[in-house]
């Protein structure tokens, strides 16, 4: 089964992650399929970039996000706008309205 989780990147006490699918078995920061975005908790408000058409496409597959990237997923809006793609509306209007949401969380930010 795939999941859609995190796979920490960075130094030491300064870690950002990796919003990737992945297989359920591996490792936390195992081999992965695909590299779907890029998130910093340490950041005011944190950084998160997604490639949503990806995202869509992962879970119109069968991926599970796992709870700490649902809680992601949830403050940017992405699951409803994935029960609307689902049932029926362009992809290109969903993705123009998620990016402003996007564009507020990779500003010019101060790091924590």
């Amino acid at each position: 089964m795939v999941r859609i989780r995190l796979r920490r990147t960075g130094l030491k006490k300064q870690s950002s992650y990796r919003v990737v699918a992945a297989d359920e078995e591996s490792p936390r920061d195992g081999r992965y399929l695909e590299i779907l975005g890029f998130y910093n908790p340490r950041t005011d408000p944190f950084t998160l970039n997604l490639q949503e058409e990806r995202v869509y496409h992962w879970l119109g597959n069968g991926a599970q996000p796992s709870e700490s990237v649902m809680k992601l997923f949830n403050s940017v809006g992405l699951l409803d706008r994935f029960k609307r793609f689902k049932s029926g509306e362009p992809l290109e209007g969903l993705l123009a309205e998620a990016q402003p949401i996007y564009e507020k969380h990779t500003s010019a930010q101060k790091t924590q």
